[in-house]
Formats: structure tokens, sequence, C-alpha cells
């Protein structure tokens, strides 16, 4: 009987401690630091469907996106997009970097030039083009995240660099960073 009381008593301790290790563990990003800055979308919940609009069964247009908590100091914001459960490893859906540190959101439809009116550079996706490539999973449902860093500077990369480049011209630079996921599936 003492056995069963101490089996009630000890497994929601357990089961509480577990979920708070995952909890913690999501707040974690890239590098070990913590997330600091939340990124939403007016179009879709954190993990939850991506409307096909954003996709390739729609008009393949980048969602719009917002964020706040950019840390003080910041001087530009970059922006990722993949899909790490692409077959044949992480599939980069868009790649865009030197927004202005004062910047909030992003409305939807930003158009793939290299450079854009706010100064900000694009990057080179997967899909071997600038700008954004919307969700288009093979089959299943994959996750898609949207990362955002916060930049103690404005970085020295050309349009067009791809994922690797800019990580590597970012490393010893991130102040904060967040991300959103979304999901989707074929219709």
């Amino acid at each position: 009987m003492l056995k069963n009381v101490a089996v009630i008593v000890v497994a929601p301790v357990l089961l509480f401690c577990s979920c708070k290790e995952s909890e913690e563990k999501h707040l974690q990003v890239e590098g070990g630091k913590k997330m600091d800055i939340k990124i939403t979308s007016s179009a879709f919940e954190h993990e939850g469907l991506i409307p096909p609009k954003y996709t390739c069964d729609g008009a393949d247009i980048s969602p719009p996106l917002q964020w706040e908590g950019v840390p003080e100091g910041t001087m530009s914001i970059a922006i990722i997009s993949d899909d790490p459960d692409a077959p044949m490893g992480t599939w980069v859906h868009w790649v865009l970097f030197n927004l202005s540190a004062d910047t909030k959101e992003l409305a939807e439809n930003v158009p793939p030039d290299e450079i854009l009116p706010n100064g900000a550079r694009q990057g080179i996706s997967n899909f071997g083009r600038i700008g954004y490539g919307g969700p288009c999973p093979p089959s299943g449902t994959h996750r898609y995240f949207f990362k955002i860093y916060a930049l103690d500077t404005k970085l020295e990369l050309a349009p067009g660099a791809g994922k690797s480049d800019l990580l590597k011209a970012m490393e010893g630079h991130t102040l904060g960073q967040g991300q959103l996921i979304g999901k989707y599936k074929r219709q």
C-alpha cells in the first residue's frame, strides 16, 4: 500500500519536472542562446498550419511576420526559414539579412529582389533563387521554422548569400533570437 502511495505522489512530480525540462529545451536554439525575441505571424499560430496561400499549392508568397523583444544594441536583423523534415536534410526556404534594427514586421509578399527598398538583402534558397520559397513537402506534414536573429552589426555579405554563409557571418554577433514554427501538408 505504501509503495502505491509513493508512486502516486512521485509520478506527477517526475512528469512536471520532465515537462519543465522539455519547455526549457524548447527555449534553446542554435548556439545554446535563449530565445528572447518573440516572432509571430497574423497568418498562422505557433505550431499551427500554414495557409496554402503561402505555399507552392497557392500564391507561394511570404507570410506576414511581426516581432518584439529585440535587444538594445541591435544593429540589424536576419531571418532564416527552413524545413528540418525534408528527406535529404534541412531545406532552406528563405534567407534575409541586414533588416534595420528598428524594423518590427514584414508584410506578406516580400518581393524576390536581391536588395529590398528598406536596404535588406536576400539570399538564395535551396530552390536556387533569391527570396522566399514556400512550403512544398513531398509527403507528410513538415515543420517550417522562421528564425529571427538580432545582430550587433550589419553584415558584409553580398545578396545571394546562402544560409551557411549567413550563419558563418553571424558568428559572435548574435544578441538575441527567436523562432516561429508552422506546419504544412500538401493538399
